[in-house]
């Protein structure tokens, strides 16, 4: 039996490392960058680099360095105020972490995101890839969510979820998020050391403190951080203002609140299908068909669905909803929607009496369809 405690057992193997930092780690008393306080970040990328751990650092902090720039007096609530805001500010962004990370000889590598990157499966690989080059070229991946280009159809919804998203693009070992809050508290007040599991009880723990220049709070951590541990890797939220907080949780040390991973570590493709994408529309299916994909692990077949909702074709993502309308399952469609209306509920041989022709047997097969809990 393993006597080692769980933060050391936990982050001794970790040799990919995903850090989320928030904008109020980032922003001065006086407002600005913390110069200081991304010194002393760069400091422990480097020697955690040097330990043969590949950092990635999802940044927040450009619209907060844009809107000291512009002197603007309160975040702006229009999209395009923010994105002029996040242009003039990713480069001061970027420029502090690269006179940091020069001075240590080793340099910041800038890559900005928008969900459709990650949504089709090329892209999502190519960005895997060219980040992981940049690991391997000594560079610190410095990503950020491109605010420039990004709508509401396509941004991720902050960088807690960008953070998740990487994750799962470079399967890294485990991820810290720093905040300006110690970890998460209990209901006293105190800091918890380790959460086995984010259930709906530790949602309400959430204390709706947040950046007055950021977008997250405690509760869009919590669902990332969910999203992340049940994918099989933990998760470490600890105070980024705290001296050498990177390498106090590395080593194993009791700062901040741990969340221990899922037994069973998801595939890359699963993380693909159940996070990056979003459906193109919804099958509903009986009970009978629920049993057989969650329970037996089976593919989805005609004769189990009994609605179509949404426009989607043959290779889209779509959910699969339970009679209630609980999203049990999303997979990758053989059959568009306009051909699922025809053949929702036929047997396998009655396919092609009714449509003229068959891809396959299967709507869904089940390599490429992950059930939900």
């Amino acid at each position: 039996m393993d006597s080692q405690p769980p933060r050391h057992r936990t982050f001794a193997r970790v040799r990919r490392l995903v850090v989320k930092i928030g904008t109020g780690v980032l922003t001065a008393p006086g407002g600005g960058l913390d110069a200081g306080c991304i010194d002393g970040l760069c400091s422990q990328f480097c020697r955690l680099a040097d330990r043969g751990i590949e950092v990635i650092v999802v940044s927040s902090g450009a619209i907060g360095a844009g809107i000291n720039t512009l002197g603007l007096k309160r975040r702006p609530t229009l999209l395009p105020e923010l994105q002029a805001a996040a242009a003039v500010g990713q480069n001061r962004l970027i420029a502090a972490y690269e006179a940091s990370l020069a001075r240590l000889g080793r340099h910041a590598g800038q890559v900005l995101l928008t969900r459709e990157d990650l949504e089709d499966r090329r892209r999502f690989v190519n960005a895997g890839n060219t980040i992981r080059e940049l690991a391997r070229m000594g560079a610190i991946p410095v990503i950020n969510e491109n605010d420039t280009v990004s709508v509401d159809e396509i941004k991720f919804g902050g960088n807690d979820v960008l953070a998740a998203l990487v994750l799962h693009v470079l399967k890294a070992d485990a991820a810290i998020f720093l905040s300006t809050v110690d970890g998460l508290y209990d209901a006293g007040g105190a800091v918890i050391d380790v959460v086995d599991c984010v259930t709906s009880d530790t949602m309400g723990l959430d204390t709706g403190r947040k950046s007055a220049l950021g977008i997250g709070g405690m509760q869009t951590k919590l669902q990332s951080i969910q999203e992340i541990t049940n994918a099989g890797d933990p998760v470490v939220i600890a105070n980024g203002k705290t001296p050498d907080v990177l390498l106090l949780v590395m080593a194993g040390e009791k700062i901040g609140t741990l969340f221990l991973a899922a037994e069973t570590r998801m595939c890359g493709r699963k993380r693909w299908l159940l996070f990056s994408v979003k459906p193109r529309g919804t099958i509903t299916i009986d009970e009978g068909a629920v049993r057989a994909l969650v329970e037996r692990n089976k593919s989805l077949l005609a004769s189990g669905i009994c609605e179509v909702k949404g426009t989607f074709g043959q290779g889209d993502v779509v959910a699969v909803a339970g009679p209630g309308g609980t999203v049990v399952a999303k997979g990758l469609t053989h059959y568009s929607s306009d051909e699922l209306a025809i053949i929702k509920g036929a047997k396998t041989s009655e396919i092609v009496p009714r449509l003229g022709y068959k891809y396959y047997d299967e709507v869904i097969h089940r390599d490429n369809l992950v059930t939900i809990e």
